[in-house]
């Protein structure tokens, strides 16, 4: 499932489970042809932070480039991806930490 963070309350969205947080822009390129890939994904539950809405989000979790895909389990970062991942590379990555 994918939702889109609609406001500055992330800490609550990722505090249970596996989540996948994608930090992104409008403009950015990377961001646009990772968009359907993470439509594919079934195993995990996705939230979207757009960076021009939450940039101190993006401050807090040191997002420097995007696209930026940070994995949390139980409100702990367990791993951070940075540009374009495959749905392969993505589900691998989804296996190894669940």
């Amino acid at each position: 499932m994918i939702k889109h963070l609609e406001n500055n309350n992330l800490e609550t969205e990722i505090k249970n489970g596996l989540i996948l947080v994608d930090f992104y822009a409008d403009w950015c390129g990377p961001c646009k042809m990772i968009a359907p890939v993470l439509e594919e994904l079934k195993d995990i539950d996705i939230i979207k932070v757009d960076i021009e809405k939450f940039p101190d989000l993006a401050t807090k979790y040191g997002v420097m480039s995007i696209a930026n895909m940070i994995f949390f389990k139980n409100g702990k970062e367990i791993k951070k991806e940075i540009g374009f991942r495959s749905k392969e590379e993505l589900e691998e990555i989804i296996k190894s930490i669940k």
